[in-house]
């Protein structure tokens, strides 16, 4: 077995990644198996040395250790960024629009909004025919209209079949940079990840890359089983997000509190892992 640990440098960790990743290091030592460190720092504009840094230090402090990947900023930045896989995401999005499952949308998230679709894309630019080598414009993946995905679970591997149904996502950016999408596919693919441990708000995002996977004939990722938890919230009932107050571990170190209660609220996911 060969599990993941994936933060994003975007922001000072708080204790719902704390716990999912303590989750995640969990299963695989039980199982005899290996994880892998992947930091995911392909938004380059969000990215800071200090929320990199933050990375490396909660890691040692929560007492989880890793078999592949950085082990430090430096070792990040010469040979595991993401920066430094572009060529693998692109070849992927090559495949994909070779085989006429992309398409060039140039709708804004203001647009989108203005038509009133929640922020949720409309599928306005889907049969509009655009260039896909037209400047500005964002490639998407054409989700099947109709359809299901098979998606093994934790820890039977046992066959859960989901209906794809949802808007079509944006693989290349506006910019021209793969998103995070393909990059996280391309990823688990190359490190031959099979135990993939995410938040219950990032099942969409498994279903999108099991649909690709397909697509693209990687039957590999087919076979990977997935885990997906509930999600801790903060005092206000909300979602936590990444800041340097209360809620970041840096905060908690800070002020001498160890890392016991994430690993308790580590096996509370374990119990709240979806069925």
């Amino acid at each position: 077995m060969k599990t993941r640990i994936a933060p994003t440098p975007s922001g000072y960790l708080h204790a719902g990644n704390g716990a999912a990743f303590v989750l995640a290091w969990m299963l695989a030592r039980e199982a005899g198996g290996r994880v892998l460190l992947r930091i995911d720092d392909l938004d380059a504009e969000r990215v800071r040395p200090e929320y990199v840094e933050d990375i490396f230090r909660t890691l040692a402090w929560l007492g989880i250790d890793w078999d592949l990947g950085p082990r430090d900023g430096r070792q990040l930045a010469e040979s595991w960024s993401q920066h430094l896989r572009l060529g693998e995401y692109n070849a992927l999005l090559g495949e994909l629009r070779a085989e006429g499952h992309l398409y060039a949308c140039s709708c804004s998230r203001k647009e989108v909004e203005a038509r009133g679709c929640n922020r949720e894309y409309d599928g306005h630019c889907r049969n509009r025919g655009l260039d896909l080598n037209s400047p500005g414009v964002a490639w998407r993946l054409r989700i099947p209209c109709k359809g299901t995905v098979n998606m093994p679970v934790w820890p039977s591997g046992d066959i859960r079949q989901l209906e794809l149904d949802m808007p079509d996502p944006v693989l290349r950016q506006r910019n021209g940079r793969p998103a995070y999408q393909i990059a996280s596919l391309s990823d688990d693919l190359r490190f031959k990840v099979d135990l993939v441990v995410r938040g219950a708000d990032l099942l969409p995002s498994t279903l999108v890359q099991l649909c690709m996977a397909d697509l693209l004939g990687r039957q590999a990722f087919g076979k990977a089983v997935f885990l997906h938890h509930a999600l801790l919230t903060g005092p206000a009932g909300g979602k936590l997000s990444k800041s340097a107050g209360a809620e970041s571990l840096r905060h908690w170190r800070d002020n001498g509190k160890g890392p016991e209660e994430v690993h308790a609220l580590a096996g509370r996911l374990r119990q709240l892992a979806l069925p």
